[in-house]
């Protein structure tokens, strides 16, 4: 359950074995199930969490009722509303099971505690901050400038697993195009590769 994670952890970063059992016996594990909401829009986010096995899916609710997917987070990924957690203010969104899953789960003061102790896991956590700001510079970019060709195109490059573990509508709305303009994309790409 935690292979992946010290994987992760120590691909870059300077972590002992007695560092790593302290972050591990600091994390509350969960099994949860596909449709569980693990943050609802209006709570406070109070877990920072990694996905050991599974998917989560995190999105906000338009005014008119529909549903934009931010982010979808496969295993090996982590999740949290970075904001509400931070502030201890009530969330815009929510984060969701899309398949039963593992999560392992640190609240904010004992993640705040293990980076103040573990100097590796305080730059691995600066190294978070700057990938999650490039990830979501790019995703605007993306948005502003993309055609929906392209955005597909990107999807499956950084995706390519998910392509078939989440339905098309879901992969329409992190996209920001109609399910229709999704088929049609996909339908020409299946005529050119033949």
């Amino acid at each position: 359950m935690f292979d992946r994670l010290e994987a992760i952890l120590t691909a870059q970063h300077s972590l002992s074995t007695e560092e790593l059992q302290e972050i591990y016996s600091r994390a509350l594990v969960r099994k949860v199930r596909r449709k569980q909401l693990l943050l609802q829009e209006g709570e406070v986010c109070m877990y920072k969490m990694f996905v050991a096995e599974g998917l989560l899916k995190t999105y906000y609710i338009k005014d008119n009722g529909s549903e934009h997917i931010m982010r979808f987070s496969p295993e090996g990924n982590w999740c949290a509303d970075a904001r509400s957690m931070a502030d201890q203010t009530a969330s815009k969104l929510n984060i969701e099971v899309m398949e039963d899953s593992v999560v392992l789960l640190w609240t904010h003061e004992v993640l705040s505690d293990l980076v103040k102790k573990i100097p590796g896991l305080q730059e691995y956590t600066n190294y978070l901050i700057s990938q999650s700001l490039y990830s979501s510079y790019e995703r605007i970019l993306s948005n502003i400038s993309a055609t929906s060709e392209e955005k597909y195109q990107e999807f499956v490059n950084k995706y390519p697993d998910l392509i078939n573990r989440v339905p098309l509508h879901m992969i329409a709305s992190y996209l920001g195009v109609s399910r229709e303009t999704l088929s049609r994309i996909r339908h020409a790409r299946v005529k050119l590769s033949h």
